[in-house]
């Protein structure tokens, strides 16, 4: 694939154009002091310089909430596949690295064609962090930068754009831009010094180990008394959950309409820090104390879920979790390094 470079502006009529098109172009824009994903409708307020998002692009692949098939009441049920042509426009690396691991989870085992055809839909125009953010640690987390699942990949070398395509959707998007120029040496090396910076520069919270030691870690942690410490703060308000691009638990539901005689079967966010999260029937709730499930979180990010994907630890450092937790106590460099500090590892 190419390797190419543009200017600024004609990068912003490029835009122009996209969001002239048939699909739909999401990208980041201002909030305030803050930043968001949302449907873009002038190239002007599209912002690649942003620290972090409020939310993760993750809710454009698996949304809030969905309906998975409608039905009728007694009789046939039919599968519902919400999903349009996209451009999502301004993912950080650490972003997209979670995106991939989705990916993964949802097309092992019984294939999960509600994300699949949603994720197919979707071209992904990523680019390297410019201004990081307050609680940033994905340098420790080795996801700074990325090389796979985008369709193009920006990085700014100032008053010019890289444009690295990755797939034959990418070319096709780079075709459309205007004075395309392939990317000189010169360019290519400022690229590289924006990536190298960021590789070790995105690290406002230092892990004391590598991300794979982790598994090993919490294999002996158990019974640390970290969990219980922290969780006495806990309001189990599952705001660390919604903000986290890499959380993927969801509640099924099925709603029957007021005339009794049709429905549909919705999945919706949930998280595992909220108090009914492991309620079964009976009302047996198999983590009711918030100290288990503030460990369970920790277990799930840094032990569980990296052994359904490779080793791949399901915290990318975007720190979003961090600044969310109105009681300081969500941080997992923090739990993790208190555990490095206290537990010997034979």
């Amino acid at each position: 694939m190419s390797v190419s470079t543009v200017t600024k502006e004609q990068f912003r009529q490029f835009v122009s154009s996209l969001i002239g098109s048939a699909q739909t172009v999401v990208g980041v824009q201002a909030k305030h002091d803050k930043f968001a994903f949302g449907e873009l409708k002038n190239a002007d307020d599209l912002r690649l310089d942003y620290d972090v998002t409020i939310l993760s692009p993750r809710k454009y692949v698996l949304p809030p909430k969905e309906t998975l098939l409608s039905f009728k009441v007694g009789g046939d049920s039919q599968s519902v596949q919400e999903s349009e042509k996209m451009i999502l426009l301004g993912v950080h690396p650490y972003d997209m690295v979670a995106i991939n691991q989705m990916d993964e989870l949802f097309s092992q085992g019984e294939y999960d064609t509600h994300y699949m055809n949603r994720r197919n839909n979707i071209t992904i125009i990523a680019c390297d962090v410019v201004t990081a953010s307050e609680n940033v640690f994905a340098s420790s987390m080795n996801t700074a930068t990325v090389d796979t699942g985008f369709d193009i990949l920006l990085t700014d070398i100032g008053d010019a754009y890289v444009v690295e395509a990755a797939t034959d959707k990418g070319e096709v998007l780079v075709k459309m831009m205007t004075g395309v120029k392939s990317a000189a040496d010169g360019d290519l090396s400022k690229r590289k010094a924006v990536q190298d910076k960021n590789k070790t520069g995105l690290n406002k919270h230092v892990l004391q180990c590598k991300p794979s030691y982790l598994p090993t870690l919490l294999e002996k942690a158990y019974d640390h008394p970290v969990w219980e410490e922290k969780a006495r703060l806990c309001y189990s308000c599952g705001s660390c959950n919604q903000v986290c691009p890499t959380c993927y638990c969801f509640d099924v539901q099925d709603e029957v309409d007021w005339n009794l005689e049709t429905g549909r079967r919705t999945r919706a966010w949930d998280g595992c820090l909220l108090e009914n999260f492991a309620t079964v029937a009976g009302n047996h709730n198999f983590r009711k104390h918030r100290e288990d499930r503030f460990r369970h979180r920790m277990y799930r990010k840094g032990k569980y879920v990296p052994s359904k994907i490779g080793g791949q630890i399901a915290c990318v450092g975007c720190g979003r979790c961090v600044s969310a937790c109105t009681s300081h106590i969500a941080n997992p460099v923090d739990v993790y390094n208190r555990i490095m500090e206290q537990t010997e590892i034979g």
